[in-house]
């Protein structure tokens, strides 16, 4: 099962997402949103539960899960760009939440938390912005960080087993423009089974003509 490499090093993406930043929300967060609502709805977050969000981007998710886990749970937020991670941390501030998040700035390939910490894990459309060989490496990590009977949700772009002309072109323009259109279609349900998880639910939805898997996995 094929699909398209990342092309680009990951200093030229936190570059290019320090500098989004503070536009990030207007140039794709709210079409994202509702795919994220969904995935979070899915994960069932619940009072007292500890947290990870892998890519957290502007913090959106983040306060969500804040509200979610109340005042006896905890909530961390990981990304690799400083730039996200400080428009997250203000829009946390003004929400009244900072107080129950931490914010960590590394890479989802290897991140400086203790295993078996988090009842869940999110990510959305986050998965994707590895290059292939790093999904399942990320996927591990989850493994590693979550506590037994632990769920993760994805929210992924998907490559269907036809693409359509839409996506065949949305991958053109990855190759070609590596910079300006970083994510990809990927195989998200069978990269997580790979990694051993059982998949509970799964959801496919459509943004711009383009599959979106939202999914609900298990560490048994």
């Amino acid at each position: 099962m094929q699909i398209s490499r990342v092309n680009r090093p990951k200093s030229a993406a936190k570059q290019s997402y320090d500098r989004m930043s503070s536009m990030y929300d207007w140039l794709a967060g709210s079409s994202e949103e509702p795919y994220m609502r969904t995935g979070l709805g899915m994960l069932n977050v619940e009072p007292g539960e500890d947290v990870l969000e892998i890519g957290s981007g502007t913090g959106k998710a983040l306060i969500e899960l804040c509200k979610l886990v109340g005042v006896k749970g905890s909530v961390y937020g990981l990304d690799i760009s400083t730039g996200m991670l400080k428009v997250a941390q203000n829009n946390l501030i003004k929400a009244g939440m900072a107080d129950r998040t931490r914010l960590l700035c590394a890479d989802g390939m290897l991140i400086p938390l203790a295993s078996s910490t988090f009842s869940a894990i999110f990510m959305s459309f986050a998965l994707e912005l590895f290059d292939t060989p790093e999904i399942p490496m990320v996927l591990a990590e989850c493994w590693r960080l979550l506590k037994s009977g632990g769920r993760m949700g994805v929210v992924a772009m998907q490559k269907p087993g036809n693409p359509s002309w839409m996506v065949r072109l949305y991958e053109w323009f990855h190759e070609k423009l590596p910079n300006y259109v970083d994510c990809r279609p990927i195989y998200a349900g069978e990269s997580i089974q790979a990694a051993q998880f059982i998949i509970e639910k799964k959801q496919v939805s459509s943004m711009w003509g383009l599959p979106v898997a939202i999914l609900l996995a298990k560490k048994c």
